[in-house]
């Protein structure tokens, strides 16, 4: 995507080391970070400099080069891939990136392990922009029916966290049928939630859109339900960090609730996500997806510019005061309208998922 107008994405290589954009400093500062080494790798993953589905998957594959530079031995090798993937538990595409590039140098011998990892790294990242891309075609279909029944105004669109071009190499998962509707001069709005704790769609989303020119607002959490309720959503879109082979959805703490009020409401509930981040071993996934708990920093201080311009951390939270940081909830497979894949749209439903992928039960 473009950012004041040049085209970046969000990882790749750089000569020897894995260039990618710190987004811890956005949307202040729009800098990069160069990853020399996997610990270097491991370190960004953890503490967010990446974060979102694809970017993290499409990092650990990169991270994988760096990790074939520096083992000697099929040991060392695989100990590198263990430290990446024990980084983020939740979002299936780091795991699934890791595991490819062990598995192409497996298959290409362990001499020819970094030329391996370079060809099989780029590989991960251009087929998740190709993947986006192709969810960005199949949801315009969606957004243009929408559209048709309700002419001479928006179609207003709710999304949570940041699903976006930030989140995977490029184009984004949930908001490409809105960078695609837009494209198309179909008018879009987007309601923005904050997304608390570290406010990913105030910081991020929001800061992608404005760079696309597409109209949006910030709103806090908690709003999105009242909004439904005055017929001010067309519908919900949002991205996921593991899906089960039933449909159900792990994504950013609080998509369950907006699918439940997105139920009640009457308002179409849709998932988008590129296929690497189905988890064919998962049947329950409200009992069997892991769950990250990160530190109660996130929840007891808030991040922000002061008057100054200064960027400062401020307690939210009284002294004492214990907090609890589920990072991610479910979204149980019954909720879900569809899934937007870059295969096409289907229903949440094991058989649906399985026919499009053409897996055989």
């Amino acid at each position: 995507m473009r950012v004041a107008g040049e085209h970046h994405r969000t990882v790749r290589l750089a000569g020897d080391v894995v260039r990618v954009i710190d987004q811890r400093l956005l949307p202040w500062r729009f800098e990069f970070l160069d990853l020399a080494s996997v610990d270097a790798a491991a370190h960004a993953i953890r503490e967010m400099a990446v974060r979102g589905a694809g970017c993290i998957g499409a990092t650990a594959g990169f991270a994988m080069t760096l990790a074939a530079r520096e083992a000697d031995s099929w040991r060392e090798l695989e100990k590198l891939a263990g430290l990446l993937k024990a980084t983020r538990p939740t979002a299936v595409n780091l795991a699934w990136a890791v595991d490819r590039q062990i598995e192409a140098i497996r298959e290409a011998g362990f001499d020819r392990r970094v030329e391996t990892a370079v060809m099989t790294a780029q590989a991960i990242a251009d087929e998740d922009a190709a993947a986006c891309e192709a969810i960005g075609r199949h949801g315009l279909d969606i957004i243009r029916a929408i559209a048709a029944r309700n002419p001479g105004r928006p179609v207003n669109i709710l999304t949570h966290c940041n699903a976006g071009w930030l989140a995977f190499v490029d184009t984004g998962s949930a908001t490409a049928p809105v960078y695609a509707a837009h494209a198309a001069g179909i008018p879009v709005h987007v309601w923005v939630d904050e997304t608390r704790p570290r406010n990913q769609g105030a910081r991020l989303t929001a800061w992608e859109l404005a760079q696309e020119g597409v109209p949006h607002t910030v709103i806090a959490d908690n709003t999105g339900g009242h909004l439904m309720q005055h017929a001010l959503v067309d519908m919900v879109i949002t991205g996921a960090d593991r899906v089960s082979r039933a449909g159900d959805v792990a994504n950013k703490i609080g998509t369950y609730l907006k699918a439940l009020a997105a139920r009640d409401n009457g308002v179409p509930f849709y998932v988008a996500l590129p296929s690497s981040t189905l988890d064919w071993s998962l049947r329950d996934g409200v009992a069997e997806t892991p769950i990250e708990q990160r530190g109660e920093g996130e929840v007891t201080h808030l991040e922000g510019v002061t008057s100054a311009g200064v960027v400062e951390k401020v307690r939210v939270v009284p002294e004492g005061s214990p907090a609890a940081n589920y990072a991610f909830d479910v979204t149980p497979a019954r909720l879900v309208t569809g899934l937007i894949t870059e295969r096409g749209v289907c229903a949440a439903e094991e058989g649906a998922i399985r026919a499009l992928h053409g897996k055989t039960a």
